[in-house]
């Protein structure tokens, strides 16, 4: 393996060009994770976020012991929003291992980023027990998004033997004060045949708000 061009990949990592920083990063996935891990770790060292974070991205390619501890470290060790969500996106790469991480992360974190990301990563999977908890919890959150995040969660929850609990809490939502609120609620209804979701979307198409109606009846046709 030509030495030259590793050092190369690592000055091109720290370039101030985003284009070239890709580009290293690219190539770097395609190495050994014995060549490409230690220099992903010695980046993630970095104080600088935006480098921090390409290593965490880097990591996510290499699915190995190492690459994984070395997430649970900055898991750990770093506080910056950006660079915890893109390490929950890693994460996600190795598997079910991860989940019970991502629920963690969840719950320790306050940042909309690290907590949309989560919530997003999760409806990809089928823990769907792991999901209805998250989905929970960002209802109390005070930033609309993440709370529109769990709302749309609940939808999904509607597949599963947690039916009954998610279809009590989107009840809720299609009679809340907040238009977004029963916007989502409309959007997560979708397709599901329930009784009570069929009359929570009859009530949401009489909503005095448009995007509401206009989800209802979308989720309704579905």
């Amino acid at each position: 393996m030509n030495q030259n061009r590793i050092e190369q990949i690592e000055l091109n990592l720290r370039a101030k060009a985003l284009n070239q920083r890709k580009a290293a990063l690219d190539e770097l996935a395609e190495f050994p994770s014995e060549v490409a891990v230690p220099i992903l770790q010695k980046l993630a060292n970095e104080k600088d976020v935006a480098l921090c974070r390409l290593a965490v991205m880097g990591l996510g390619n290499h699915q190995t012991e190492a690459s994984f501890q070395a997430l649970l470290q900055i898991l750990e060790h770093n506080q910056d929003g950006n660079v915890l969500a893109e390490a929950a996106n890693s994460l996600f790469e190795f598997g079910d291992v991860a989940i019970p991480l991502l629920q963690q992360l969840f719950e320790r974190s306050d940042n909309w980023l690290v907590r949309q990301t989560v919530i997003s990563l999760l409806m990809e999977t089928e823990h769907y027990e792991v999901l209805f908890a998250v989905a929970v919890e960002s209802l109390k959150d005070d930033t609309q998004t993440v709370k529109e995040a769990g709302i749309l969660a609940l939808g999904q929850v509607l597949k599963t033997s947690l039916q009954n609990q998610a279809l009590a809490l989107l009840t809720e939502f299609a009679e809340d004060s907040y238009w977004r609120n029963r916007w989502q609620t409309a959007i997560a209804l979708h397709g599901c045949q329930h009784p009570q979701a069929r009359y929570l979307m009859a009530q949401l198409q009489q909503d005095e708000h448009f995007r509401v109606v206009a989800a209802a009846l979308e989720s309704a046709s579905g």
